[in-house]
């Protein structure tokens, strides 16, 4: 038999029903794959040995009584660190927040803990969610297992890290601009974004509350249908949950896409987009053509503005989200040598936040100050609509659209970290969605030069088992998500 850590969930979900193995040995074989290879990848913040094992040995009795459980139950995960965890500590990536432990969990945590889940760990991310790379973590860099001096993607970079890694069997992150889909593409694993209030938020640290949603990483799509399902739904705790049926995402997978709808959107070929990387999703959307899918051409013309409006409407929402952390309830407060509560707050939020970070809160509170509010904000807002109304028109021809979620493969550690723009260009493919409010999903495809390339699929609002479907079905013919990385583990620690 293969190392328990290499199963996807659905099988590890049978051998546990079966009796064929336990939760424990589940999770300890996972703890060790973690000691072996974590030294060298630096995936999570915080381990959670100990609870993992107690999770565990409760799922086994579940088993053993002969209890209903659900797919999830006795599997062990990872967590993004910014998804609070009752009695666990939450970081953000900051500094700021280094001692917070949350007193109570994330609806989303919740449900995972009512579905039995073990929980491995809470994994690295960019500072706030801020970030393409996982560089702007406050505690270290995130590595990718595929080259490891180059970046995983971000923010969401330690659960991607996890799961291709084979640390865990999934994880959640994420994704306001794209945060879980680029780490997905760069790392090789599946990675949904659901459509904006299809989960619930309550207990997720917010970056920008108009764009953030929770999502999952796996190893394919019948396993992202697993770990999307208990998440889904409405919740009392948070309005911007929408009241809408909940489908059976496995149910869906049925492998059929004769008489699909594809959509390729001529704007998502632009200058600047590796060959590799064009060659790799044009092969794919070939592969989805052959399966019965009909590929016609569409045009969404406002997507050139998205990063634009983009880097307007979320930093301005940060900026009213982070006010919050002044060293008074939350985390971090500096108050020796402060002169009077003014000097705690600058002193607490100079030494608690990253250089990443102050440029955000600097440029959203300039965009949002008397006399620029119209001139930047309020356009801004007018130019998501105009891009939301694009998409609008395109789902009224097409089931999906597709294309490539990053310009390039992974980039080397370092490369952009000077250069914002360079940076904030890693997301020019994903950043329409959030602002549009619909999901996506990325999909292993053909790699390019040995590195990961990942497929973007669009779908229209509440249509991931659209998603999940195409997904499911190009993984029944192909095999670039079963390709796991070589990792030197020795010579890179």
């Amino acid at each position: 038999m293969a190392p328990l850590w290499e199963v996807t969930i659905h099988e590890a979900a049978e051998l546990l029903r079966r009796r064929e193995i336990s939760s424990v040995e589940l999770t300890r074989a996972h703890l060790e794959r973690i000691d072996e290879v974590e030294r060298a990848l630096r995936a999570f913040i915080t381990l959670t040995p100990d609870l993992a094992l107690q999770q565990a040995e409760a799922a086994d009795r579940r088993f053993a009584a002969g209890e209903a459980v659900s797919p999830l139950t006795g599997i062990p995960l990872a967590i993004k660190d910014v998804i609070c965890t009752d009695r666990v500590r939450t970081t953000c990536g900051s500094h700021i927040l280094e001692d917070f432990v949350p007193p109570y969990d994330a609806t989303v945590m919740q449900r995972l803990n009512a579905a039995g889940i073990v929980m491995l760990g809470k994994t690295n991310m960019d500072e706030f969610a801020m970030g393409s790379s996982t560089e702007n973590s406050a505690f270290f860099p995130t590595r990718n297992p595929w080259d490891l001096a180059r970046v995983p993607g971000g923010s969401s970079g330690g659960s991607a890290v996890a799961v291709a890694a084979c640390e865990a069997l999934g994880s959640y992150g994420t994704d306001t601009g794209g945060s879980i889909r680029q780490p997905g593409a760069l790392c090789n694993v599946t990675a949904l974004k659901p459509s904006y209030g299809r989960v619930s938020r309550f207990g997720l640290v917010a970056f920008a509350s108009s764009l953030d949603q929770i999502g999952p990483f796996a190893r394919d799509a019948r396993d992202a249908a697993l770990l999307f399902q208990p998440i889904a739904g409405a919740d009392p705790l948070d309005s911007t949950a929408v009241q809408a049926p909940v489908p059976d995402y496995s149910a869906a997978l049925t492998g059929d896409l004769k008489g699909l709808r594809v959509g390729i959107p001529e704007e998502y070929w632009i200058e600047g987009t590796e060959p590799g990387v064009v060659a790799s999703v044009r092969a794919a959307i070939e592969t989805l053509r052959d399966l019965g899918a009909e590929v016609g051409e569409v045009s969404l013309p406002h997507t050139r503005y998205g990063v634009a409006a983009y880097y307007i409407i979320a930093p301005a929402e940060a900026s009213a989200n982070l006010a919050r952390y002044d060293g008074i309830k939350y985390g971090l407060s500096v108050r020796e040598e402060a002169e009077d509560l003014l000097d705690v707050y600058k002193k607490t939020r100079q030494q608690g936040f990253g250089p990443e970070v102050k440029r955000r809160i600097m440029l959203g509170t300039y965009a949002l100050s008397s006399g620029y509010y119209d001139a930047y904000y309020l356009r801004a807002e007018k130019i998501r609509t105009l891009i939301k109304q694009d998409f609008d028109r395109a789902f009224e021809r097409f089931d999906v659209l597709v294309s490539p979620v990053s310009p390039t493969v992974a980039f080397k550690i370092g490369e952009k970290v000077d250069d914002p723009y360079q940076m904030y260009l890693s997301d020019v493919f994903t950043i329409p969605a959030n602002l549009a409010g619909i999901c996506g999903l990325s999909m292993p495809g053909p790699f390019s030069e040995g590195l990961p390339v990942g497929v973007q699929l669009l779908g229209a609002a509440f249509k991931e088992a659209v998603l999940l479907r195409v997904a499911d079905a190009y993984q029944q013919v192909t095999d670039y998500h079963r390709r796991r990385p070589t990792l030197n583990v020795t010579s890179a620690a």
